[in-house]
Parts: C-alpha cells; sequence; structure tokens
C-alpha cells in the first residue's frame, strides 16, 4: 500500500480545498491551526475544525495516529492532523502539553522565526540554543506524543533539539542552503545529522524557500531532491509543501509580525512585495504531487524512492509519533 502525504498545509480551508486534496490523492494533511494564538485562542480553532469535519464528513476527519492514515486511503478521505507553527498555546505552562495533544495536536514548532520560552529563531542574530524551559517541553512533547519540530529555528537550536530528544524530530517545511540560501532553509551539515538520527526533512515549496522563487523549474526542485537524498537518505525525506492556497495577504502580516510588533516585518518578501508569492505553475495546489510522481522518476528516483518521498517515508515516521 502507497500512502499520499503533505506534511504541512495552511490553507484558507473550504470544501473545494478538501476536495483537491482528495483529487490529488492526500491520505493525510498536517494543517497549522496556529501561529501566534495563545491556548484560548487554540480553543476557538478548534471549534471551526469541529464544525468544518462535520460539514466535509464524507471526505475529511481529524488523524490522531497512523492507524488513520491507513483508514483515510481505505476510504477515500483525507486525515486531518492538527499542528502548531509556534510554542505559544502552551504559553509558560509545561501541563498544556498534554492538553493541546489530547485535543489533536500531533506536531509542534519549538520557535517561529523569533525567539520564544523554548528556543531561539532562524531570524535572530543570537542563537542561544534550546532553553531550560525548552528541554522540559521536548520531554513532555515525547511523552506524551507530539512531534518536535524546527522548520523555524535557528541551526544550534535545531542540533540541540536533535540532541536533546529521545525521539526522532521533523523539519516539515525547508529546504537545503546549498540550493536556495534563505534563512528559514537548512545546512547540509545539520541536514545530515537530522537523517543520522531518524528525523524527517519535509521538503517545501513555498516560493521563498525555492530557487528562483515562482520561476523554479519542476527540473530544478526534482535535482535538488536527489542532492539531498545524497546528505540525508531518501527515506528521510517527504514534502511539507507550505501551501497557502487561497489564503489573503493579511494573512501572511499576521504570520510574520503577530502582535508583538508596530513596525511591518517583511520576512523573506519585500515591501514592492508583501503578500504571498504565486506558486510556481507545476505546484499551485496539491494536485501538483502528480508532477512530483513525473519529475522524480524522470530524474532517476526509483518507483520505491518516489512513493516514498510523495507519502511513505513520513508514514513510516508517524509510526514512532
Amino acid at each position: 500500500m502507497n500512502f499520499r502525504i503533505d506534511n504541512l498545509q495552511y490553507c484558507n480551508w473550504s470544501r473545494e480545498i478538501f476536495e483537491i486534496n482528495r483529487e490529488a490523492g492526500l491520505d493525510a494533511v498536517h494543517v497549522t491551526t496556529v501561529y501566534h494564538e495563545d491556548y484560548d485562542e487554540f480553543l476557538i480553532e478548534i471549534e471551526k475544525w469541529k464544525k468544518l469535519f462535520k460539514e466535509n464528513s464524507d471526505i475529511i476527519f481529524l488523524g490522531k495516529s497512523f492507524k488513520d492514515i491507513e483508514k483515510a486511503n481505505n476510504e477515500n478521505k483525507t486525515a486531518i492532523f492538527f499542528g502548531f507553527q509556534n510554542c505559544s498555546p502552551i504559553e509558560d505552562d509545561i501541563n498544556l502539553v498534554e492538553k493541546v495533544h489530547d485535543l489533536g495536536c500531533r506536531f509542534m514548532q519549538l520557535t517561529y522565526n523569533n525567539q520564544s520560552l523554548l528556543a531561539t529563531g532562524c531570524y535572530e542574530k543570537i542563537d542561544s540554543g534550546v532553553t531550560n524551559f525548552g528541554r522540559e517541553v521536548i520531554r513532555e512533547m515525547n511523552r506524551v506524543g507530539i512531534v518536535i519540530d524546527m522548520s523555524h529555528s535557528a541551526e544550534k537550536s535545531t542540533f540541540d533539539a536533535i540532541e536533546f530528544s529521545e525521539k526522532p524530530i521533523a523539519i516539515t517545511h525547508a529546504n537545503p542552503i546549498f540550493w536556495h540560501p534563505a534563512k528559514r532553509n537548512k545546512s547540509s551539515e545539520l541536514l545530515k545529522v537530522l537523517g543520522e538520527n531518524g528525523g524527517m526533512l519535509g521538503l517545501s515549496l513555498y516560493p521563498h524557500h525555492l530557487k528562483d522563487n515562482t520561476n523554479c523549474t519542476l527540473e530544478s526542485f526534482c535535482e535538488m531532491t536527489a542532492r539531498t537524498a545524497e546528505i540525508i537518505n531518501v527515506k528521510n525525506i517527504g514534502i511539507g509543501s507550505d501551501l497557502c492556497v487561497k489564503q489573503p495577504d493579511k494573512v501572511v502580516e499576521w504570520m510574520r509580525n503577530g502582535t508583538w510588533s508596530r513596525n511591518k516585518n517583511y520576512g523573506e518578501g519585500s515591501k514592492n512585495k508583501s503578500g504571498f508569492p504565486k506558486q510556481p505553475k507545476w505546484f499551485e495546489d496539491a494536485r501538483g504531487f502528480e508532477n512530483l510522481e513525473t519529475g522524480l522518476k524522470k530524474f532517476g528516483m526509483t518507483k520505491e524512492e518516489t512513493n516514498g518521498i510523495l507519502g511513505n517515508n513520513w508514514f513510516n515516521f508517524y509510526k514512532n509519533i
């Protein structure tokens, strides 16, 4: 049995997008439910998702383990797994880690670009690593079954997380720096250690993470994937597209600024291009998985390797959450 998994989307959720994901054959999607929201605000997001599950029960349901991915595959549905792109919902209370897990959270980033109570984000000038509270939270996440996600974290903090975690961690949506030197992309040294410790890298399709941005070619992306497999092992690579389909530009402003700044932060965009960048034409939404399959095989990936990258590797990773 082969699976199709996109391990990061933050779309403007609707029946249309759920149907697109089904058309793409996605058995599971890890969705962002939080950027800067606190615990109470996360509860509001949960209520929104309850409504979505009820209205679209024929094609989506809340996933909590790898068994739900198998169920989705058998029932032609998509299992939705909740994740946080920041640690803000646990505030400064370690007891909230288990509570958010009980509500469905299965992935949590220790930081979102900036310094948090747990670790350092990739936009900070000084990376002080994982904090004392961060160590305690990592231990608790391991205990309850939430994956440590370091996609937006700085390098030392990520090395620390790999070292301190008793379970493999994930970088759910990023690409290697050797291909494109975005602040959010990762060094070859880090990717090597990630793979050696059983971690997963979800390759991102977000234009600011791509070589040549919106103009990135499928061939370039597939070549990068093959080169990355020489560093981290092909079995440790998946897709975390970071799709933000139909999100209004005000959302990316919230992602970048939250409530912590009066000055506008444009991230890896610019004042003249402050909104969401356009996706490459070969990956405008999840139906681009078909193009990835064709491109990877054309570039010399075996059928087994291709199926691994497009979902089976994430499925195997989910077994150990």
